[in-house]
């Protein structure tokens, strides 16, 4: 009884952190301490033996190296993409995993190409920028006009509809979260575009000033009809060209960009599996992005994800290990700039989708792990908040699967990780999440991720070896238990993690 009344509180405790999550943005998730209960009981020693095994294996963070080092920077459309492809695929076999094949997408092939700024007057200085992604080019010769710089969206639609005609339009709203500037960064050109702008300077989605441009996928507004180039400042630079602008003489910048769109090309999921003994055809699914930015090695953002997922699988089947359902890990492609991946997934599954008891997607860097996050009921899904549902709304299914989750992170005491949190899910699942399939990811620390993810500095480097060692601890120990447990979790149709 003492177990089932500490469940039932921590249950409680778990809705009302996820209702309070809700509320605004920028509140912290906050995690709720394990429970344990009979799953603890039942799996302790091989959970145990499990974490044991990852926090002495070299093996992933070898394969992590190799990627980075030796294929690196892993855009849609590029070869380094396609081989990565290749090599993933290789990596799964020789790891001795089933049924491992390459699901084709087709992706968006979109070229940087060269790309400059600079302030040619009052004073003159090269801007730090880097082009968003599938923004079109300037003209041949670039762009040479003075700026107006805005501070918010609200500003922006309070001017007129030729307030910005023949001007590059400057936006530095600052630093709210990575889920309020990315809208800055995605709206940010057909927003200006509909006032007369000819191009369009956003201050870069990061908290972090040190003269480094963060680039990232934009979209085009298909009410507007006109699209213009658009680029990421530095925080510094922009903090410059808000402070020239307010001194009262025009601020003129000049803007080259040779950004185009190729024709779509032929990529792929990646994936490979452990069959499960018992019940074959249901599926616990956990990966990341194969894909990166055209800038760094995609060390963080995501190649940590997919292969502390593949090490994750890996270390199972090298234990020898048989659960009851099949765990696959899958490679998605595109989640940068088209999301095709996921969408090719989900199609693929036609009617089996639910035959999905998890999924779970690492795409938030591999720093040091405090638990996993899971949401399933009325879920936003994605690692950014959830929408939750009151406490009162909670179905005892509902309630039987948190305490599921709280049984299971009670086991991952011994890396710090024995918390859950709300939320759970990302991109790249968000297609099956939407039809119901209950979505998780693991939760950080999240110090850093922000400072490094998109830009030239997303290296290898960046990633602690024993900080990977964790979060593949972490995965294997729950996609293990979840693939070898009696019950189920819950999700919900209409879910959508992004």
């Amino acid at each position: 009884m003492r177990h089932i009344r500490s469940v039932a509180g921590a249950v409680l405790l778990f809705a009302a952190a996820t209702l309070s999550a809700q509320m605004t943005e920028t509140a912290p998730k906050p995690g709720v301490p394990g429970v344990p209960g009979p799953l603890n009981a039942k799996y302790k020693a091989t959970a145990d033996k499990i974490m044991t095994a990852g926090m002495a294996d070299d093996d992933g963070y070898k394969t992590l190296a190799y990627l980075t080092d030796h294929i690196g920077k892993r855009l849609s459309g590029s070869s380094q993409l396609n081989d990565a492809i290749t090599w993933g695929a290789d990596v799964m076999r020789k790891a001795g995993l089933q049924n491992v094949t390459v699901q084709p997408a087709m992706v968006p092939h979109w070229v940087r190409g060269a790309e400059s700024a600079e302030i040619v007057g009052p004073i003159k200085k090269p801007l730090h920028m880097l082009g968003l992604g599938m923004s079109v080019g300037t003209p041949k010769g670039g762009i040479t006009a003075p700026i107006v710089f805005v501070k918010d969206f609200a500003e922006l639609d309070a001017m007129g509809p030729d307030a910005l005609k023949g001007k590059i339009m400057v936006i530095n709203p600052g630093w709210h979260g990575y889920g309020v500037n990315t809208q800055y960064r995605g709206m940010s050109a057909s927003k200006a575009a509909s006032h007369g702008a000819v191009a369009a300077l956003v201050r870069s989605a990061t908290g972090l000033a040190m003269q480094i441009p963060h680039t990232g996928s934009m979209r085009y507004d298909p009410k507007v009809p006109v699209k213009i180039p658009t680029a990421a400042l530095s925080v510094e630079d922009a903090l410059l060209l808000e402070r020239l602008y307010k001194e009262g003489p025009p601020v003129t910048v000049h803007l080259e960009m040779e950004a185009h769109q190729l024709p779509d090309v032929q990529a792929g999921n990646v994936m490979g599996e452990i069959v499960g003994s018992e019940k074959p055809n249901e599926i616990v699914a956990l990966g990341g992005h194969i894909d990166s930015w055209d800038v760094g090695q995609g060390a963080q953002d995501d190649g940590n994800g997919i292969i502390a997922a593949f090490e994750a699988v890996n270390l199972i089947h090298k234990l020898g290990l048989k659960p009851k359902r099949t765990i696959r890990v899958v490679f998605w492609v595109n989640e940068e700039n088209g999301g095709a991946g996921g969408k090719a997934y989900l199609k693929g599954l036609g009617d089996k989708v639910n035959d999905h008891v998890a999924a779970i997607e690492m795409d938030g860097g591999s720093e040091m792990p405090v638990g996993m996050s899971y949401g399933a009921w009325g879920a936003a899904g994605g690692r950014r908040g959830t929408a939750g549902t009151p406490v009162s709304a909670m179905t005892d299914a509902d309630k039987q699967a948190q305490a599921y989750m709280l049984d299971i992170v009670s086991l991952l005491g011994p890396i710090n990780a024995a918390t859950l949190s709300p939320g759970g899910g990302g991109s790249d699942i968000g297609p099956i999440v939407a039809e119901g399939v209950p979505a998780l990811s693991p939760r950080t620390v999240a110090e850093h991720y922000f400072d490094w993810h998109h830009t030239e500095t997303d290296t290898l480097d960046k990633v602690d070896p024993i900080a990977f060692k964790r979060n593949t601890s972490m995965l294997a120990v729950t996609a293990f238990i979840l693939a070898d447990m009696d019950g189920r979790l819950t999700g919900q149709k209409g879910a959508r993690g992004e």
